[in-house]
Formats: C-alpha cells, structure tokens, sequence
C-alpha cells in the first residue's frame, strides 16, 4: 500500500476534534456463491474443469462525518474468497489507480484474503458549491445498460449486484446555478499498470453541464480520457407517461473517430393486480466489430476496442444490441426481473431471471440465474479463442447472495 493515502487518513483526528462533529456510521456483511458450467468445446474447461463455484464474503464499514460544510467520507471492505475461476480472473486491485489502497492479507490456491479502502475523499459544500478529493465514485450518463458518457468504472451490463459502484482517485467539483442547472467537472488521475508511472495519456478529465430546456432535461459533455478527446451530449424527457432517454457520445482517437449511441424508454404499469417498470434499449457501439468476426486475428485489427474492453470501459464486442427488462414485484417484498441482452447483428444473447427478496429491514436475499444464447463463435455464445475446436463459452451460471445492513 502506497504511503500517499494516508495523508487523509492524518484528516480524521483532525476532524474529529472539530466542533458540533456529526457522525453516521453503518456497513453490510454480504456472503456470495456463484456457479458456471461450461460446454465440452469451452476453453475454460481446460483451466478449470466442467464446473466451477465460487464462493465470497464480504464486510464494508462505512464512515461519514460532518461538521459545518465538510465531510469526510470512509469505506474499508475485507473480502474472502474460495473461487475456482480465480485463474480466469485474478484477485481485484488498484494497479492502475493512482493510489494503492488494496493489500492482500493471504493468499494461495484458489483461495484469497484481502482489504482494500474502496471510498476515502474529504469535501466542502456550500449553498452553491461541491468539491471532494480522494477516492470515489462518478456516474454520468443516461444509458440503463450500456453507458458510453459513463467513463469512470461503468458497470457490465450483466452484473447483479450493483450497489456500490468501484471508487477511483479523483478531484471532484459542482457548481449549481440559480436556474437550477449545474456544471460538473472531474480530474481521474491515473497510473500506467506496467511502468507505474501517473501521466496525462492515462487520466480522465471530464466537464459535464447539466441542464433544463422545458420538460427536457439535457447533457454535455467535453472530456480528454486516456489521450483521446472526447464530446457528448444527451436528453431526458417525459414522452405520454414513459421516459425517453439518449446519449451521443464522440471519442477521437489517435487512430480514427468513433462514435457511441444508446437510447431507451422506461415505463411502468399495473398488470394482474401487480406494479411492473419495463425498459428496453438500443445501443450502438462504434468501436465494435463490423463483421461480427471475433477470432483473435480480427480483434487484434481493432485495438481501439481492445483498449477499452481491457481497461473495463467496454463490455460490448459487436455493434448493434438491444437490452429490456420488466421488473414485476411479485409481492411487497418480492420482486422478479427477466432481463436480456443481445447482439443483434450476431445474433446472440445474454438472458437472466434476477430475483430480490427482502427478509427484513436489514436482510435481503439477491439471485438470478443466466443463460447464454447463441452458437459457438458468437459473441455470448462464445468467441474463438485461438485454439482449434475451442471457443470461450460458457453454459447456465447462477448467482446467489445474502446480504445483512448494518
């Protein structure tokens, strides 16, 4: 762990000791079991055999103090896991954060112990201004599954539990104007995973106004991430009694100009005596594949896209998908959501039953269970991997989690 951090962590006595302190604390306790199996023509097998589970638990504690406009906000998480598909994946880090914040207690096998300081920011805010610095999380953009303005850790599309999205090391500011507009902007500081060195060709910086103009509520954007410039705007709006969303978003490389497009309409109603919010997507990606060829020879033409897919910026290979759900509360502490993801143009698919129950106020339980669609060779089907008769394709996974607030 690098000694920079606790330069904030000196804060905390500091702070403390301030007058009229308030503080909150609170935290979860999560355990996780994920299993996947695979297909008999799967790479994967040969690493990790015809099935794999994994197994996780995780504690977060939360700390936020106040005192007249600062606020100093903490998040330490201790995980332990058993995962068979640890060879595929590798154990989480900060090797291209500015900061190293993550420390592995123990490790071997397939098994790990580790804690990381996933929030650690101090912040200002006035009647008018907001400025954070240390490690947080930013999410902008008005894609439900696939967020091309999002360009700071967005999620995968496939991810169940997305609670608490991964902090990075940042300077963040507002500014809220009377109109009730307000300008955003963001400074991601970042380090190169090889030679370790912070330099501008691997930092974000962002400046996002958000706006109104009538019913519609309006974004854009200028950014310089990763070398590349990039603009983007985008819209919110009430259409009957649904919501239209849509992004356009422009990234200028060193090799060409590539645009992203998503746009979607959220709605919901009441159907056998049941309340249900539906959303369907349209995403285009133009980094994507135009062939649709995914064999390791027509991904390494393309390292405009290999660049993001590696840097966790992209989850999409192709170029046209379109994404729905419809979540149905099955009761007051029930709900069920069927989701699908699709490669349009593949055609392949990602389908997933996600579930939600709430035991308590302070226990819940999440599931789903995921069914890739698609012959081998496609995307979600599973593309080539290089070897003869092998493809990295996985059959049916489930995921299962219990989680208990505190």
């Amino acid at each position: 762990m690098r000694p920079e951090p606790l330069l904030l962590l000196l804060l905390l006595p500091a702070f403390a000791a301030a007058d009229e302190v308030t503080t909150a604390y609170g935290g979860h306790a999560k355990v996780r079991v994920t299993g996947q199996s695979f297909p008999d023509d799967s790479l994967f097998r040969d690493r990790v055999g015809g099935d794999a589970i994994d197994a996780l638990a995780d504690l977060r504690l939360n700390l936020v103090a106040k005192t007249g406009g600062w606020t100093v906000d903490a998040g330490w998480q201790l995980v332990a896991l058993n995962a068979d598909t640890l060879p595929l994946s590798g154990l989480p880090g900060d090797d291209r954060r500015l900061f190293d914040l993550t420390a592995v207690i123990d490790s071997g096998g397939n098994g790990a112990v580790l804690h990381r300081l996933d929030r650690i920011w101090i912040g200002y805010a006035s009647e008018k201004a907001v400025v954070r610095l240390g490690r947080q999380a930013l999410s902008w953009g008005n894609g439900l599954f696939y967020a091309p303005m999002d360009l700071v850790n967005p999620f995968d599309p496939a991810s169940i539990d997305t609670e608490y999205k991964a902090g990075d090391d940042m300077l963040y500011l507002q500014y809220l104007r009377d109109s009730g507009d307000d300008l955003q902007a963001a400074h991601v500081a970042r380090r190169d995973p090889l030679s370790g060195d912070a330099g501008a060709e691997d930092a974000t910086t962002a400046v996002k106004y958000h706006g109104f103009a009538g019913p519609t509520e309006y974004d854009l954007l200028v950014a310089q991430s990763y070398g590349d410039t990039v603009l983007g705007v985008g819209f919110v709006r009430s259409i009957g009694g649904a919501v239209w969303s849509a992004d356009v978003v422009v990234s200028d490389t060193d090799l060409d100009t590539r645009a992203q497009f998503v746009t979607n309409l959220t709605y919901s109603w009441t159907a056998f005596d049941r309340n249900m919010s539906g959303a369907i997507e349209y995403y285009f990606n133009g980094f994507g594949q135009e062939s649709d060829a995914y064999d390791p020879a027509s991904l390494l033409a393309n390292p405009n896209l290999l660049r993001r897919v590696e840097r966790g910026e992209l989850f999409a290979l192709g170029r046209h998908y379109v994404a729905g759900s419809v979540m149905i509360e099955m009761s007051p502490l029930w709900t069920l959501t069927p989701t699908l993801l699709a490669n349009v143009t593949d055609p392949s698919g990602l389908l997933q039953f996600v579930t939600n129950y709430s035991l308590s106020d302070d226990m819940t339980l999440l599931g789903s269970i995921n069914v890739p669609l698609g012959p081998s060779g496609s995307e979600f089907g599973g593309i080539d991997s290089g070897v003869p008769g092998r493809y990295l394709s996985r059959d049916a996974g489930f995921f299962a989690q219990f989680a208990f607030y505190f």
